[in-house]
């Protein structure tokens, strides 16, 4: 049974559609790639999953039950985390204390349990495959590819069972891009559902085993891995039937 699925999904701001009958599964152990240029719905989706906003039409099912979230602690109680593109990551704080951020271990009379906390933080880093030598160090000091490995491992830690990434790799260069990817992958194999939105259909294509493309608001396409090629996953993003009609329409002229 999917996690999440999305069956004829809308969402509507007035007199305009953001959304238009949108069918999506996730499931445990799966990295479900959702790309779009900019405009074509990938915002709004990110947003009615992560319990931001409600659809307006159509059902979203969470472990087979109809639900309709109203705030992210909804989602958040059900084990969706979303890491957004600009990630809640305080540059001046150290390493383990965002890790822990909001989620401080108290001991005694109140006092922070802190050589517990740099354990653990160090320990689950360790065990995603991300080396941070040193847990103190102030997390503005990190590479963009290492912030955004340790925002998803704290997400995985403290009870995601599916993590929403937005734009992961899209301000990193290709070994910063190529860190997180192989976090996503290290996620996937612990069993952690992740849904990788993006722009980018090679770096969806190398971590992904379903794709949805969206534009303007419609689904485009969904598929297996099996059933989809990096090229045409590439088409599609760059217009698809559209771009096939416009140029037959040019050749006939």
């Amino acid at each position: 049974m999917p996690i999440i699925e999305l069956r004829d999904v809308s969402k509507s701001y007035g007199g305009f559609d953001a959304l238009r009958a949108v069918n999506m599964s996730v499931r445990e152990g799966e990295v479900v790639c959702v790309l779009g240029d900019n405009g074509a719905g990938k915002s709004t989706l990110i947003n009615i999953l992560s319990g931001m906003h409600r659809h307006t039409a159509g059902e979203l099912l969470i472990d087979g039950q109809p639900t309709a979230f109203s705030s992210p602690r909804d989602a958040l109680e059900v084990g969706i985390s979303t890491v957004y593109q600009h990630l809640a990551i305080v540059d001046e704080l150290s390493v383990w204390r965002n890790f822990f951020l909001g989620q401080e271990q108290s001991g005694v009379a109140g006092s922070l349990k802190t050589a517990e906390m740099k354990r653990i933080c160090a320990a689950q880093l360790a065990e995603m495959g991300v080396d941070i030598p040193d847990v103190d160090v102030e997390a503005g000091t990190l590479s963009g590819g290492q912030r955004q490995v340790v925002a998803i491992a704290r997400a995985i830690h403290f009870g995601a069972r599916v993590v929403i990434l937005d734009e992961p790799t899209a301000a990193l260069g290709v070994k910063q891009s190529g860190m997180v990817l192989r976090f996503i992958a290290a996620a996937r194999d612990r069993g952690v559902a992740v849904v990788l939105v993006t722009h980018n259909p090679h770096h969806a294509f190398l971590v992904g085993d379903h794709f949805t493309i969206l534009n303007l608001g419609r689904q485009v396409l969904d598929a297996p891995r099996s059933a989809v090629t990096l090229e045409e996953l590439t088409r599609q993003m760059s217009g698809g039937a559209e771009l096939d009609t416009l140029s037959h329409e040019l050749n006939r002229n």
